[in-house]
């Protein structure tokens, strides 16, 4: 994300032919690499699982240039002017943070007043650099793409590298001063980020994976794989004339890893253990590879990434990773994007290109640009001629504006982050699920016996039913047959909020219902869900599954979860209504090409029955309301009447 290699291309550009400079621009087709990564990964997750290990990129690379200016400044003057390294700093990043934060706070304070819970910790950790340790104790998991995404949460990668400005000046003149062979510092700092790597490893926590995913500490080591390559692999003084096979390993060597970058891009799980259990490093490694590749001034590698587009796209790496995340979480919250994820996708990617593009024309160049110690004079000239300066006027306006809706929003935050009407009666129906489920599971057993001794009767005579159960069967519009067969039917039901909203209906249709359901759950926790399950004696004959609403789910993971079950089991899989998300239709596809695959799998499509039907939900128009879970609860048991009833 950071650009700050102005000063030594100028100086490359004295020492070098004009056509040699390729290769500190390559480092743009880098960035351009791991910025569309991270944002088709936020778009379209199923397709670039690993796109959030764009971040790890961005560190090396930041690793290696700050680190690079430095050891170049002090091999030029046998110093550093680090007030003069803050300065820079200061001037490049902080104010396109200021604008972001200001103007994400003030669109939340006019249009999404949900999200102003922790705006001013969220705020001023931010201003500070100290982002990513607030975000561990206060924040959502980077992969909770549903439950009130917030638009800050991506700036913990900010933070760290702020935490590394800070001191690195200093670290870098301690090795200068002390190690003579600067291969020997670069074994230092390979040596700590292994240390990092470690800590990652040992404090991964699978139900939680915040601490190592947002930690200074845990993260650093991808930050110090990028100052390791820049003292044994100093770009100015490498020699650009090498042999014909010097240059094929290079171009090898990179070529290697880029693929393999490419590669893990696509297949890498954010959230598997093998991530945090050595993967992210790995990744890392092969980014440092790819880094010094191009750095390399006898390199090719830095011709195929270096193009206009990349130049142009890397020098704005910085706005489009600010503001992307904003730009689709305010988006998304007004447009229901799930039925046409591609144009959606397009409009958003749009609209954050244009977002940056006035960021980088009327904020980054002129302030990165400006000389802070002329400020005196230009407010002398400002309130002697005031009215000759319109842009100054209307930028001031702005400003004010800005600053006085953040400072209403610093009043109004909640002093606690309020469980909206939804998260209570979530809340509220999985604690009466769970003591239900232990009832259920008694009962399941005796159903089972039952079940093996009755022959189903095709029509049950609705006056011979109880008043209970006839009034039971007119609320979800259930015939006495469906109505009792479903009361008869063992059946275990795993999946997410959807269906935890859904617990209490469903039980009492399915009084052998054992229900296991959580906020935010995702298809890659499913299988083992259901092994727990089973170990348990709770995976009943018929498993009802409702999973999709949180995010894709992918054919592996849909196999793995048909297996899991077995195949001596009826699976009866609910299809997602989520119009606000795109991955809505990839959902529906899985399932219903699951369902093509294996016999025991059957579709309940809750997303026909539903659409156009928005009465029947919440205002997130994914979570039925009371009257759409009756609808809900009867396609559920008509479905699994029919099919049982078959058999």
């Amino acid at each position: 994300m950071d650009q700050s290699y102005t000063r030594l291309t100028r100086e490359l550009i004295r020492n070098r032919r004009a056509g040699k400079r390729r290769y500190i621009t390559g480092f743009d087709g880098i960035r351009t690499l791991a910025v569309l990564g991270v944002i088709i990964y936020h778009l379209a997750p199923s397709t670039l699982q690993g796109g959030y290990l764009g971040v790890p990129i961005f560190f090396v690379v930041s690793g290696y240039l700050i680190t690079y200016l430095l050891i170049q400044e002090w091999d030029s003057t046998h110093s550093i002017n680090i007030l003069g390294f803050y300065g820079r700093r200061l001037k490049r990043l902080y104010p396109a943070l200021v604008t972001m934060l200001l103007g994400t706070t003030a669109y939340i304070t006019l249009f999404q007043r949900s999200l102003l819970a922790n705006i001013r910790g969220t705020v001023l950790t931010n201003m500070i650099y100290g982002y990513n340790w607030f975000e561990i104790k206060h924040g959502q998991s980077y992969f909770d793409r549903f439950s009130g995404e917030s638009p800050f949460t991506h700036l913990w990668s900010l933070s760290i590298e702020g935490q590394f400005y800070l001191i690195w000046p200093f670290v870098v003149l301690g090795l200068l001063w002390f190690l003579r062979k600067r291969a020997r510092a670069a074994a230092i700092l390979f040596g700590i980020a292994i240390c990092s790597a470690i800590a990652m490893a040992v404090l991964y926590d699978p139900a939680n994976t915040n601490r190592v995913y947002y930690g200074t500490d845990t993260r650093m080591f991808a930050i110090l794989v990028g100052t390791a390559m820049a003292f044994l692999w100093p770009a100015h003084k490498l020699n650009e004339n090498v042999t014909t096979a010097h240059r094929v390993i290079l171009d090898v060597a990179g070529g290697l890893s880029l693929l393999t970058l490419v590669y893990m891009f696509f297949t890498m799980n954010g959230q598997a253990a093998s991530t945090y259990r050595g993967g992210m490093f790995w990744f890392t490694v092969l980014s440092g590879i790819l880094v010094g590749t191009v750095a390399h001034p006898g390199s090719d590698l830095n011709r195929v990434l270096t193009n206009r587009a990349f130049s142009y796209i890397g020098q704005r790496s910085y706005g489009i990773y600010l503001y992307q995340f904003p730009v689709m979480i305010f988006y998304e919250s007004r447009i229901n994007i799930g039925n046409h994820p591609l144009l959606n996708s397009l409009i958003e990617v749009a609209l954050i290109m244009l977002v940056t593009e006035i960021s980088y024309r009327w904020i980054e160049n002129p302030m990165r640009h400006y000389h802070y110690g002329q400020i005196t004079n230009d407010v002398a000239s400002y309130l002697q001629q005031p009215r000759a300066h319109r842009l100054v006027n209307s930028l001031g306006v702005v400003a004010a504006l800005l600053f006085g809706l953040t400072a209403v929003g610093f009043v109004q935050q909640p002093a606690a982050a309020k469980p909206t009407a939804l998260q209570q009666t979530i809340t509220q129906r999985s604690a009466a699920a769970k003591k239900k489920n232990e009832a259920a599971a008694k009962k399941q057993k005796a159903l089972a016996k039952a079940a093996s001794k009755r022959k189903h009767e095709k029509a049950v005579a609705f006056s011979k039913m109880s008043k209970a159960n006839q009034k039971t069967a007119k609320y979800y519009f259930l015939t006495a047959d469906e109505l009792m067969t479903s009361k008869q039917t063992p059946l275990t039901a795993v999946g997410d909020s959807v269906l935890l909203d859904d617990s209490g209906d469903l039980q009492k249709v399915f009084p052998g219902a054992i229900v296991d359901g959580a906020v935010g759950r995702q298809a890659d926790a499913m299988p083992g869900i259901i092994s727990s399950l089973s170990q348990r004696g709770q995976l009943a004959k018929n498993v009802l599954v409702n999973i999709g609403t949180n995010g894709y789910v992918t054919p592996a993971q849909a196999d793995q979860i048909v297996h899991a079950i077995g195949p001596n089991r009826q699976i009866f899989w609910v299809t997602a209504h989520v119009p606000t998300r795109e991955w809505q239709n990839s959902v529906n596809n899985r399932i219903n090409k699951t369902a093509d695959k294996y016999k025991n799998v059957h579709v309940i499509d809750w997303y026909t029955t539903a659409q156009n039907h928005s009465s029947w939900f919440v205002s997130d128009h994914v979570h039925p309301n009371d009257h759409g879970n009756r609808y809900y609860t009867s396609l559920i048991a008509k479905t699994i009447t029919k099919v049982t009833n078959a058999k």
